[in-house]
């Protein structure tokens, strides 16, 4: 019952001074919910095991270097190595884990978002709205290449294949398009981001 009593910092301070034992009372005293949140995670006992033990041989390893510095953090930081070690094994074997809300985790802390919002959906249409605009301004000839190539992908050769011209003309049309269009976005202040 004393090492209920004993913080987690001192007993940290002893094990790093030599003491094995203070070690067995830290791991004893937070193993049933180190070694529980890893099973809500992996949902395999073997699995929960290698994960375990390999949360304590990264702990014993900072602890050993010198390079643990979060007193009184002992358990968050242990959580947190555990957590890592869950991902790198969902990553190695490719699988998504199924997480659950607690106290020392969050969902949200690793989660990310890559689809566009309704904000930047809207910019990218607004953009691509005032291009379309300023495409129209242009010479026939000049809109004309700069649509095969932008918006139907074609290369100079399909595309003076299919206006007549030589390669050469096409390109010149081209940077003339590209030329002209920067003109008028410099003219009128014109920002085309998203």
């Amino acid at each position: 019952m004393a090492n209920v009593q004993t913080p987690d910092a001192l007993l940290v301070k002893r094990y790093v001074a030599g003491e094995e034992i203070a070690l067995a009372s830290l791991i004893e005293r937070h193993q049933s919910k180190i070694y529980g949140f890893i099973y809500s995670k992996v949902s395999d006992r073997d699995i929960t095991d290698d994960i375990f033990q390999d949360t304590f041989i990264k702990v014993i390893r900072t602890l050993k270097s010198g390079s643990y510095n979060e007193e009184g953090k002992f358990l968050p930081w242990v959580m947190r190595i555990a957590h890592n070690l869950i991902v790198d094994h969902f990553r190695r074997n490719k699988k998504m884990p199924m997480f659950r809300e607690t106290e020392d985790f969050s969902i949200f802390s690793i989660m990310s978002d890559s689809c566009p919002n309704i904000e930047s959906k809207m910019i990218t249409a607004q953009v691509e709205n005032d291009l379309r605009k300023l495409i129209e301004e242009l010479p026939d000839d000049q809109k004309e290449v700069l649509l095969m190539r932008i918006y139907q992908d074609l290369s100079f050769k399909e595309i003076s294949e299919l206006t007549g011209v030589s390669i050469n003309t096409a390109l010149g049309r081209m940077r003339y398009a590209l030329m002209n269009l920067r003109k008028v976005i410099d003219k009128h202040q014109i920002i085309l981001t998203n």
